[in-house]
């Protein structure tokens, strides 16, 4: 029998770059009986059916046989597909690995083995999954091949091991745990990667496009065809209950709360209405065990994004994004889900809600309502309502719509609503077009109150473009959703070029970019933002990395904002031009993170910031630090200030499903430290136990911080799987 078959032909060429169809095929093989997961490959298996090697590099030599051997078996039964690893090495006491605490990004730092399901077989969108060689594991969801949730967790079970060559992993997915396709027999897409570290070398099984490096596992496009399945029909039904006490002070409640005894309960339900619909119901829901946000350094007039987190709202969470949006720039949030549940930075109860989310044939899915009660702060009992359809088109490209609704508005007693429709088109290999056109209806905000985008962008390993256009008119107001900025018009256009010295060793790449990024006010038509941007950055084969990049700023204002306590900018014209250098220590170093320093005009004075980001410190793999530091030293003709964010995260992971973390922040910004300490043990697949304690306090006084406020939280929960 043979499991593996690759064809590669030449497809097309635009300018220097070569695009390869690849179709490489991998059977997956029925047991007789489930597999014991236990890190051995003592079973029948093993010995009889061959394994699925011959991984490519993608870095640093693509196209290169991988250096190192890797091994791969698919099996499955009635119950499980699972997925095992051989991983040869040939210097096993070289091997990076420091992390066993789950979904821990630090994970892609050590030595790494990922696949990824394309469960559909839609060329678009999967499930991926990480391990390394001390039961490290993350999870995640890929849609439309660029965007990862990594919050998703489903349940699973793995076990390592380490033979004399290298080491082992055996992993074992529930079908429960998956959405596919009707029938019993299967095609889904299949890719994994391998990283070795301490080489720092990428390879795949199947190849992906050159550049890609470890983002290439959401290239499901790339992936290959696994044949050879057979599934159960199920519906999958999963109830989990929950109860919470909590003791909480807070100093700046009006009366004063001090320690304030409290208790509830709660449940969640997932009942799979067929093998790619799911429903979510949730009662009472709660989400004190959710981990602080790491604080950020704003010294813009704008808002800063966070991530969304609670449990509720992570599966199929990227059948909700829409027109591109992804957190990294200025487009619109159409659908913001943590607009629900928080007002003004407060908490607000969520009495119950239900999400309906999945496939029907070519189409994705996803319908939402939530209803929020009141709270001390004064926000009025709201109902949301999303519902979101996209189609699958062509190879890799979808068309779809949104409408959400608030039934309460914040600017009003009426009703918000948005209306729109988006179109993501994926041409040849490194070729993409999205766009998108919005509109919102507010009682008493009439005229421009729509949005579009149009992006045009190329993203090859040597060369790279992208040419934009984004509109926010005036009176556009998604109140369940996130906006950046108000009132604009924006051009984008973005040059790259990055070439790799084959005369320089311990040079893998070269980055050279230029930017220009440009607001107009929509309303006046004036020019309000310009920035001017060129990087120039070095990737060293050590994986350490150098970056100098120069902006040059314009800032024209329409109205006063404070950037710091008692410090305003006054309504002008400003230029000004800002220089930063950065050092990234790779993760083979005792000490790892990137070292900044910025030097620089801003606003009518000038700014000098230093820092350390992204730290970590190697103490042992079960325990770790990682600190982090930002100074901003701002010298201004109406004042001066030094903004401050020091935090430190320190994490004991007593096995690589229970661990405790420990967060300490202090923010000059709002004259405030916070700790949240959090214990979270899954103590059987799906059901877990947190202790957390949480508190904030204001460093203006003098002496000892004042407490600000104190909790105490305790919560269980218990999975019933159906």
């Amino acid at each position: 029998m043979r499991h593996v078959v690759t064809v590669a032909v030449c497809a097309f060429v635009l300018g220097t770059a070569t695009a390869f169809a690849q179709t490489t095929t991998v059977r997956a093989v029925r047991l007789s009986q489930p597999l014991r997961v236990d890190g051995r490959l003592d079973e029948l298996l093993y010995t009889t059916v061959p394994p699925i090697s011959d991984f490519i590099q993608t870095e640093p030599a693509a196209g290169s046989p991988a250096t190192e051997r890797t091994d791969v078996w698919l099996s499955f039964d009635d119950e499980h597909i699972y997925v095992t690893v051989r991983a040869w090495e040939s210097q096993p006491d070289k091997m990076i690995v420091n992390e066993m605490r789950r979904d821990s990004g630090n994970i892609l730092q050590n030595e790494n083995f990922a696949f990824v399901l394309d469960t559909f077989h839609d060329r678009r969108n999967g499930v991926v999954f990480n391990i390394n060689p001390i039961g490290g594991r993350m999870d995640g969801q890929i849609s439309g091949e660029a965007n990862y949730n990594g919050d998703w967790n489903p349940v699973w079970d793995l076990a390592v091991g380490r033979f004399e060559g290298g080491w082992i992993a055996e992993i074992a997915l529930p079908f429960k745990s998956l959405r596919y396709g009707a029938g019993s027999s299967q095609t889904w897409g299949f890719n994994a990667r391998r990283i070795n570290r301490w080489k720092n070398e990428i390879s795949y099984l199947a190849r992906v496009p050159d550049g890609t490096g470890i983002d290439g596992i959401s290239r499901v496009s790339s992936a290959a065809t696994m044949v050879g399945l057979e599934v159960p029909h199920v519906r999958n039904l999963e109830v989990k209950p929950f109860v919470i006490s909590d003791v909480t002070s807070d100093a700046t409640a009006s009366p004063r709360i001090s320690n304030d005894l409290r208790g509830d309960f709660g449940v969640d339900a997932k009942f799979g209405l067929t093998q790619s619909l799911t429903a979510d119901l949730t009662y009472r829901t709660d989400f004190a065990q959710v981990e602080a946000d790491e604080q950020q350094v704003n010294l813009t007039r704008f808002s800063l994004f966070f991530p969304e987190k609670r449990e509720f709202f992570l599966e199929n969470q990227g059948i909700f994004q829409f027109g591109g949006a992804n957190g990294r720039g200025a487009v619109p949030f159409a659908f913001y889900s943590r607009r629900i549940g928080l007002d003004r930075g407060g908490a607000v109860p969520l009495e119950g809600g239900g999400r309906l989310t999945g496939r029907v044939g070519a189409y994705s899915v996803g319908l939402l309502n939530v209803q929020t009660d009141d709270t001390v702060g004064g926000a009025r009992p709201t109902n949301f309502s999303v519902a979101r359809i996209r189609r699958d088109i062509l190879r890799r490209s979808s068309v779809g719509a949104l409408f959400t609704r608030r039934s309460v508005a914040t600017q009003g007693p009426s009703s918000n609503e948005l209306y729109g429709i988006d179109g993501q088109f994926a041409f040849f290999q490194n070729l993409t077009f999205d766009t998108y056109w919005a509109s919102t209806q507010t009682a008493g905000l009439d005229g421009d109150n729509t949005s579009y985008r149009a992006q045009l962008r190329y993203d090859a390993d040597r060369y790279g473009a992208t040419l934009h256009r984004l509109h926010v008119g005036t009176h556009f107001n998604p109140e369940s959703g996130f906006i950046f900025r108000d009132d604009f018009s924006k051009y984008f256009l973005q040059l790259r070029f990055s070439p790799r010295p084959s005369r320089i060793p311990s040079i893998r790449k070269f980055n050279v970019q230029g930017q220009i990024d440009n607001f107009d006010n929509a309303s006046s038509g004036l020019l309000e933002t310009r920035q001017v941007q060129g990087l120039f950055s070095i990737n060293f084969q050590s994986s350490e990395l150098l970056e100098v990049i120069y902006d040059d700023f314009f800032e024209r204002l329409a109205a006063p904002f404070e950037i710091a306590t008692g410090v305003l900018i006054p309504v002008d014209s400003y230029d000004y031009r800002n220089l930063r250098t950065a050092f990234t220590l790779g993760q083979q170093r005792r000490v790892s993170g990137t070292f900044f320093v910025e030097q620089g005009t801003f606003w009518d004075g000038h700014k000098t910031a230093f820092g350390f980001t992204s730290g970590r410190a190697k103490l042992t793999p079960q325990l770790s630090v990682e600190p982090g530091l930002s100074i901003n030293r701002v010298t201004l003709p109406f004042g001066s200030f030094t903004a401050k964010l020091v935090s430190s995260r320190i994490t004991y992971t007593l096995t690589p499903l229970m661990f405790v973390s420990g967060l300490v922040q202090y923010n000059s910004s709002n004259n405030q430290v916070s700790a949240n300490v959090r214990l979270r043990w899954e103590y059987q697949p799906g059901s877990e136990l947190f202790i957390v304690y949480n508190e904030g306090r204001d460093t203006q006084g003098v002496g000892f911080p004042d407490l600000q406020n104190r909790a105490f939280i305790v919560k269980f929960n218990r999975l019933f799987r159906l």
